[in-house]
């Protein structure tokens, strides 16, 4: 069949290599100059790394797969990592139960509560009995208040902001389960990440996508799916001719359909128009020192409005250079987002001095901004209902992004995965 697929992310390139290794004719159309998504790279002054930081799971298992397919195997390093909690003005020791007994900022039954939860969230199979339960409920009816407002309550109001009182319990869940599953030990946590970074990967499958005759087009997007009278027609792109295809999958983000297929019905558009998603300004440090030992650190802090941030090259080493990602999730429509480049990275250098006092400004070597306005999907309770099916109403149209794989949270695993089930069921 002759396929066209939209968005070379994971997901889209999974379905493109997929296709294109059972002996279908393939397109793939990114409006980007590059490969990946919010997974692609770039040069930050002499280091290829990716926009937004990625790591990796043991339980990652379709991207595990499609490693050893592609002989990508020895790729993949694991390395054990530290996380930390920044409250009280320290630094503390977090995501163990030692640390959490030490933790400085809680009651021993707020401990225990807390530290029950975590435990059994991780041994929980069955995600469906959460589906509908608010996550802040769910959380707070477990660990109680005390525990609610100093380990859950910043991260919720600093990523969801308006949405963060009405999310689904199961995708918190998930978020749980996947780094909690990922350890040597309960006191020892792994994580892994690829040589080269996501671009290993990425660059593989499109090798294999135009070995087996695939054709990727970047700088490329398409303007609509053409659809008339409740028939595909193909696509149009800048030149405004109409390529047919026999089937096309969309896996870009679902805001942009409804003004993408014109065609669809009312109803669908308006299902698609009224899925909230949360951007992100994601500054990324370059640093002479480290920050500190730890790969991933909460933060609960009125003066801070970030629920965390990541020091990468705790997890993946870059020489002498030390990388951190400090996201700032918000609503794209809310003032903060409106601000200059300038004034996140200001505030970035704020705080990494306050973390770390020992730091100077000349140490701070450099600051780049990456915005991404559909960078999370917002999940509430029941959010699989909220979505029109990705098989569309419109025979060889699949519609999909990564809410689809819903309750897990976003990740190139499960985009991988997802992809490949969308390139073998619109050919059946």
């Amino acid at each position: 069949m002759k396929v066209a697929v939209l968005g070379a992310g994971p997901m889209g390139l999974a379905a493109a290599y997929q296709l294109a290794r059972d002996g279908h004719q393939v397109t793939l159309y990114e409006a980007d100059d590059r490969l990946g998504g919010m997974s692609a790279s770039f040069d930050f002054n002499g280091i290829d790394i990716e926009r937004y930081y990625h790591f990796h799971c043991t339980s990652d298992a379709g991207l595990l797969e499609l490693l050893e397919e592609l002989d990508l195997s020895e790729k993949m390093q694991w390395t054990e990592t530290r996380m930390g909690y920044w409250y009280r003005n320290k630094i503390q020791d977090w995501g163990n139960p030692i640390a959490l007994l030490r933790f400085d900022g809680l009651s021993l039954m707020a401990k225990i509560r807390y530290g029950l939860h975590a435990f059994l969230s991780t041994k929980r199979k069955d995600w469906r009995p959460l589906d509908q339960l608010n996550a802040k409920t769910w959380i707070q009816r477990w660990i109680g208040q005390e525990a609610w407002d100093v380990c859950w309550q910043t991260l919720f109001d600093y990523k969801f902001y308006q949405y963060a009182d009405n999310l689904s319990a199961a995708w918190i869940w998930s978020r749980i389960q996947r780094v909690g599953r990922s350890r040597y030990s309960m006191m020892r946590e792994k994580l892994g990440y690829l040589e080269g970074g996501s671009e290993t990967i990425l660059q593989a499958m499109a090798e294999q996508i135009r070995k087996n005759g695939g054709d990727i087009h970047l700088s490329r997007p398409v303007q609509e799916i053409v659809i008339e009278s409740g028939r595909l027609c193909g696509l149009r792109t800048a030149n405004e001719t109409v390529e047919a295809y026999d089937k096309v999958i969309s896996t870009i983000p679902l805001p942009f359909i409804a003004q993408l297929a014109p065609g669809l019905s009312q109803v669908t558009r308006e299902q698609y128009q009224a899925l909230p998603n949360i951007a992100v300004a994601c500054v990324i440090a370059k640093l002479a020192r480290p920050l500190t030992d730890k790969f991933w650190l909460n933060i609960n802090d009125p003066d801070m409005d970030i629920p965390g941030l990541v020091e990468y090259t705790n997890l993946r080493p870059m020489g002498y250079d030390h990388i951190v990602y400090v996201p700032f999730y918000m609503p794209a429509e809310h003032p903060e987002y409106q601000k200059s480049d300038e004034h996140f990275r200001e505030k970035v250098l704020g705080y990494f001095l306050r973390i770390n006092p020992e730091l100077t400004e000349s140490e701070v070597l450099d600051l780049k901004v990456s915005r991404y306005r559909f960078a999370q999907p917002v999940c509430r309770p029941g959010f699989m209902s909220d979505l029109p099916d990705y098989r569309t109403e419109i025979p060889g149209l699949w519609i999909a992004d990564t809410s689809y794989y819903y309750p897990h949270d976003r990740g190139i695993s499960e985009s991988i995965d997802f992809g490949r089930k969308l390139a073998r069921e619109s050919v059946q």
